[in-house]
């Protein structure tokens, strides 16, 4: 009899997580046990293909299982500037994440809604992403404004009823996070879980997405998390913002790509490298019990361990976020 190890469950896990693969008789604990992928010495002019795919197949990403599947890439181009290019995803990223979804097979489409910004076709342009995806002939959908279809809250974090989502949100088999590494000035972490508040359009949320703010921001992350089905992360920490995040932070270069099919996971790890206590921030406290584990005796780390590459994040001197380090002699700004 073939005995099956911790580390298949873990692949099968993440399967399941993406809905590519359903739970297994091999006992899947998908809220239980994650895997995070962390490479480093990556550069915007390296090979972030073979980055990007060797992450993918860590997390448990069956690459053969994407073939003909309807794949959305979400960057986040919240508000971009040409003085402040580590404030978005870099277009290369996205354009590389794009080339291993297509060489598996996928219809990969790129999509965003970005909070700030009415205008998106100006934020494509001043991100140099649309000069990206025309290059690379990537379809973008404006996910601002979008037709929606309307979905009944699965988090109930929130008081809202349910969630209008674009219609290629919708109608994709599995949505990517693309987010930038940062820290924010509420939350203190932004990553892959909150990223997902683009995928929310601007016509039926406002920009900036008050609807979302008021009814609270680690509440409705939780939300939109717990009805989007079938979303892994890839997140560009190459250049990364700390500070002010995130749209005014200053930029600390950490030369890292990181994957996973657990977004909670994935989030509590970049945490951990940020010298941030993941278990104090908000939106994960209410994901560990539901949407995956944050604990880090629950996440397999392949590739580096986060201990070998953190480097503590300046965060803002603030009431709200004094509480977030692991270690109080972390930097602070005013």
């Amino acid at each position: 009899m073939n005995s099956v190890t911790r580390r298949d469950a873990l692949a099968a896990c993440s399967l399941a997580a993406t809905g590519l693969l359903t739970a297994t008789t091999i006992g899947c604990a998908q809220r239980n046990e994650a895997r995070v992928f962390l490479a480093r010495n990556q550069r915007y002019d390296g090979d972030l293909v073979r980055t990007i795919r060797a992450g993918l197949v860590a997390a448990g990403l069956e690459l053969n299982e994407l073939r003909g599947k309807r794949v959305l890439l979400k960057p986040n181009l919240v508000e971009p500037s040409r003085e402040i290019p580590h404030m978005t995803t870099h277009p290369t990223v996205i354009v590389a994440a794009a080339e291993v979804f297509r060489t598996a097979g996928a219809t990969v489409k790129v999509g965003e809604a970005p909070g700030h910004v009415r205008d998106t076709q100006t934020a494509l342009i001043i991100s140099g992403v649309g000069e990206a995806l025309d290059g690379a002939e990537l379809e973008f959908a404006d996910l601002n404004y979008e037709a929606v279809g309307y979905r009944a809250n699965r988090g109930k974090f929130s008081q809202l009823r349910g969630i209008y989502f674009p219609q290629s949100i919708v109608e994709a088999d599995l949505v990517v996070s693309l987010p930038k590494m940062k820290t924010h000035h509420w939350v203190g972490v932004t990553g892959a879980m909150k990223n997902l508040y683009g995928t929310l359009p601007g016509i039926k949320y406002g920009w900036p997405k008050n609807v979302l703010h008021h009814n609270g921001i680690p509440q409705t992350v939780a939300d939109i998390n717990s009805t989007l089905p079938r979303v892994i992360g890839i997140v560009d920490g190459i250049d990364c913002m700390e500070g002010d995040g995130p749209i005014l932070g200053s930029l600390k270069t950490m030369g890292l790509i990181a994957v996973s099919a657990s977004l909670p996971a994935l989030d509590a790890t970049l945490a951990r490298v940020m010298g941030i206590v993941p278990e104090r921030l908000e939106y994960l406290q209410l994901a560990a019990h539901r949407l995956g584990p944050i604990a880090d005796e629950a996440i397999e780390q392949v590739g580096e361990p986060w201990r070998d590459v953190a480097s503590p994040f300046k965060i803002l001197d603030r009431p709200h976020l004094r509480n977030l380090r692991s270690s109080a002699d972390g930097p602070l700004v005013t």
